[in-house]
């Protein structure tokens, strides 16, 4: 299987599946002398990990992580980094049946076609339980990040018809509610909700946003490398997501130039230029413009419910499914660190890529290389 690896220059190849033994990542590129032990990858393993609360997966997996190398000493040596996270919680028995047919909204079929042989267990490769990984190489990634000033927080923009009606939060606002919603009624509404989907035995999509605060004018590369390309192609990797929108995104086709051009204010102390407007989500041809970065995924609704669908099996002879099995409702909760972690891999490996592109940089590199 190809297209296991993203990242040019802070490369991450994840591996394993829903029901094997274990799932994990390898990172290739992370600088040298990071300050790095298991305790710094736990907290975002935590809000994303199944079984914990009544409106997730009851999947109960404690999700701790093992460094098994690129660390010395509590540091960071510059060498490939590897992560292991066990599967303790797979029930396999509960989807001996799934073999048989194509379940909708699944990729059943479309791994049949590509393979001819597909780990039907929990959905195998394509389960949402590979982004454990992601989140794991995320977190070191979000280290560099903050090392460098730059902060990475999502929230639950929306599940249903349901939308968060604050704009001003902290992080432990997000992660303290169920949803994700950093306002108590939208959390409330929300829950109930994903509640009235469990008893119908259907589930429901949602809206994650990312603000990304921090990140200095130059990260991106003009052509086929554009920061906000790239951070599309990252979400869009995340299995559910079907949309993302960067700035003001979909609604930029009924404006005129007048009211979406960003017009500019001043250069402030730190000789960025602010602008009046952030219509453009801070990225401008494909490169960071010092404002705050925006973007949103559009999440599908969960595939696996327990109401009735039609399907076929693997003779072509139709059939009604009810699914069983252990699934989130509504996936959006824990998509959200997993949105944060795909964001902050891309722009640790777009800040690094960006190292070389004015000749002073590697002066100025290697005068202290140099002169130590």
């Amino acid at each position: 299987m190809a297209g296991s690896t993203i990242g040019t220059l802070f490369a991450v190849t994840t591996w394993g599946e829903s029901h094997g033994t274990a799932t994990g990542v390898v990172i290739d590129g992370c600088p040298a002398g990071l300050s790095l032990t298991e305790a710094d990858i736990m907290p975002y393993l935590r809000w994303r990990r199944p079984g914990q609360s009544d409106i997730v997966t009851p999947r109960d997996e404690d999700d701790e992580v093992t460094i098994l190398s690129g660390v010395f000493q509590g540091q960071t040596t510059g060498t490939p980094i590897s992560l292991l996270i066990e599967n303790k919680s797979a029930n396999s028995e509960e989807y001996t049946e799934d073999g048989d047919f194509f379940r909708p909204g699944h990729a059943d079929y479309s791994y049949q076609a590509k393979y001819g042989w597909r780990d039907y267990r929990g959905g195998g490769r394509a389960s949402g339980r590979e982004t454990v990984a992601r989140v794991a190489a995320g977190a070191i990634a979000a280290k560099v990040l903050l090392a460098a000033g730059v902060e990475v927080l999502a929230f639950t923009r929306g599940i249903g018809a349901v939308v968060t009606k604050t704009s001003d939060f902290s992080r432990d606002d997000v992660y303290s509610r169920k949803t994700r919603m950093p306002c108590n009624e939208a959390d409330r509404e929300a829950e109930l909700l994903i509640k009235e989907c469990i008893a119908k035995g259907d589930s429901v999509g949602g809206v994650i946003e990312c603000r990304i605060k921090g990140v200095p004018p130059g990260w991106g590369e003009p052509v086929f490398q554009k920061l906000d390309a790239r951070l599309a192609q990252a979400m869009m990797s995340i299995g559910a997501v079907k949309a993302v929108e960067i700035g003001d995104g979909m609604g930029c086709g009924n404006k005129f130039g007048s009211n979406y051009n960003d017009g500019y204010l001043r250069i402030n102390k730190n000789g960025i230029a602010e602008k009046l407007s952030n219509h453009g989500g801070g990225i401008s041809g494909g490169i960071s413009d010092g404002s705050d970065i925006i973007l949103r995924v559009h999440i599908k609704p969960t595939p696996s419910i327990a109401a009735p669908q039609e399907t076929i099996d693997r003779l072509g002879q139709q059939k009604t499914i009810a699914l069983k099995g252990r699934h989130d409702p509504c996936i959006v909760p824990r998509a959200v660190v997993v949105v944060e972690m795909m964001a902050a891999l891309v722009l640790v490996d777009m800040m690094l890529m960006g190292l070389g592109s004015r000749i002073e940089n590697i002066a100025r590199i290697h005068t202290h290389l140099s002169n130590p």
